[in-house]
């Protein structure tokens, strides 16, 4: 029996102990929507809680954004933790203990993680793939919060293609911003 939706950071922590170099959270949110998607399409349920969000440089899922913030646009050499609300202790999160999940990540990171952040973006902006779609449809005025919901992420995630060649068209972006209509 598989897990319901883990916790993102989890996932993130599992990704980055599999990494074979060094990861920003730029590319770590791009790397943890890949495994969201591919784990969406192969098992019909979310592979993580919460939402990804489309921004400007892709998909991001706010609540991994956060955990990793810290490390900016650097490769992140730190796990993300739980924090007690009432107490404000820090705790180390479970490992995603499920073969499923494990081979997703495993899957994602041999395919995906060694690719630049650039890299990563492009694949993220694939015209009618996920992100794209909701950035044109807040282009229009149609998208609640430039959210990226599982549905549209289920329909549409075969659109990814990875491109080839050398470097990214549009070069290395360094960090995240959210995403707004009229940029």
């Amino acid at each position: 029996m598989s897990p319901g939706p883990l916790d993102p950071r989890s996932v993130c922590n599992a990704m980055l102990d599999a990494a074979s170099g060094p990861v920003t959270n730029l590319a770590l949110q791009k790397l943890l929507y890949f495994a969201h998607g591919l784990y969406l399409m192969e098992c019909r349920k979310p592979l993580v809680s919460g939402y990804f969000e489309a921004w400007k440089f892709g998909p991001v899922h706010p609540t991994a954004y956060s955990a990793f913030k810290i490390a900016g646009d650097q490769p992140i050499d730190f796990r993300a933790e739980s924090v007690d609300p009432l107490s404000g202790r820090r705790g180390s999160i479970l490992a995603p203990a499920d073969t499923a999940v494990s081979n997703v990540v495993f899957r994602v990171m041999h395919s995906y993680g060694r690719m630049t952040p650039g890299r990563l973006v492009e694949i993220s902006h694939a015209p009618g793939a996920p992100w794209s779609v909701v950035v044109d449809e807040g282009r229009l005025g149609v998208s609640f919060g430039m959210r990226i919901p599982d549905s549209v992420i289920l329909e549409r995630f075969n659109r990814h293609k990875v491109s080839v060649g050398e470097a990214p068209a549009q070069g290395e972006p360094g960090e995240d911003a959210p995403f707004h209509s009229r940029d």
